[in-house]
């Protein structure tokens, strides 16, 4: 098997593994970095982003992040184009295996392979995904401002945007499968007493509606096997995320729900020499911005610690 040796290796190419291979560039680390399944992460299934700072006008999703790749490579980082399917972090030098054909032993390692939002699967979902379909309404609700827009799920994550979207749409219709809501109590009052949020129990979407954007959503009552059709002009979908860390989860430290564990402060994991930025380990932000700042810290996280080693 083909072998190749690194001063550090990063691993994914969202907002966080750009911005730690910009970092480390500069440093003269030499990074390599493979952008995974999804080149530019989940941002590159979203369409305008307004939140991100120093684009007044906004920018497409997809086109910051061809932004930011170009930047990592200008400043002298190796970007390819690769899976990683395998680790072994017991050892040092790290063990990071690229498409199950080519070893990569790396002194440090930055694990910045995001998370991903969950969906219902339904194909009408898919298919209006960034035309009125969301998994984040904190990046989206905006564009729907004075409009009726639907959110499904249970959770704190679903309660909360539930709640920020009820500031700017007219009416929130909220679904929920069960007949009681898993948020804390305190979220569920909020949303409860919250006047233009609807809550429907029993309830499961059978169709979101439209051809080219969202128009409306079907739903079904389980109790009284009813279905009713509601116009809205946007969907979300708010039952949770799952970060992809299934590979690295024999070594490092995760919560129940597979977040890395990061030092509070930094970004060191609980492996000397491995560090992780972004979605992986970070369920409280998610956003672009966030991701790209924990890029930066682990990126000086990695320099410190080959510095220190020597390296």
């Amino acid at each position: 098997m083909e072998s190749e040796k690194v001063s550090i290796l990063i691993i994914g190419s969202g907002p966080a593994g750009y911005t730690a291979a910009i970092y480390a560039a500069r440093a003269n680390m030499k990074p390599l970095l493979y952008q995974g399944i999804q080149p530019g992460g989940q941002l590159t299934i979203t369409t305008e982003v307004e939140n991100y700072p120093g684009f007044p006008e906004g920018i497409q999703g997809p086109e910051l992040m061809v932004h930011f790749e170009k930047q990592a490579a200008r400043m002298g980082a190796d970007i390819r184009y690769g899976l990683a399917t395998k680790v072994d972090f017991s050892c040092s030098p790290k063990k990071v295996w690229i498409d199950d054909e080519k070893l990569i032993e790396a002194d440090a390692v930055i694990i910045s392979t995001g998370a991903s939002a969950k969906w219902l699967g339904l194909p009408s979902e898919e298919r209006l995904n960034g035309f009125g379909v969301s998994a984040c309404a904190v990046c989206d609700g905006f564009f729907f401002k004075g409009k009726e827009v639907a959110i499904v799920g249970a959770g704190d994550t679903a309660a909360e945007e539930a709640h920020y979207l009820s500031k700017m749409c007219t009416t929130v219709h909220m679904f929920v499968r069960k007949d009681q809501m898993r948020a804390s109590k305190v979220m569920q009052d909020r949303v409860l007493n919250t006047p233009n949020i609807k809550v429907y129990f029993n309830t499961e979407t059978e169709e979101v509606l439209g051809e080219k954007t969202v128009n409306g959503v079907r739903i079904k009552n389980t109790k009284t096997n009813t279905t009713q059709e509601i116009p809205v002009s946007a969907f979300f979908v708010a039952i949770g995320h799952q970060p992809n860390s299934a590979i690295f989860h024999p070594f490092l430290k995760m919560d129940e729900t597979g977040y890395i564990y990061t030092e509070p402060g930094t970004t060191k994991t609980s492996i000397e020499g491995v560090f992780a930025a972004g979605d992986v380990q970070d369920k409280n932000y998610r956003q672009a911005v966030t991701a790209a700042g924990s890029g930066c810290m682990a990126a000086l996280d990695a320099e410190r610690y080959l510095t220190a080693k020597g390296h």
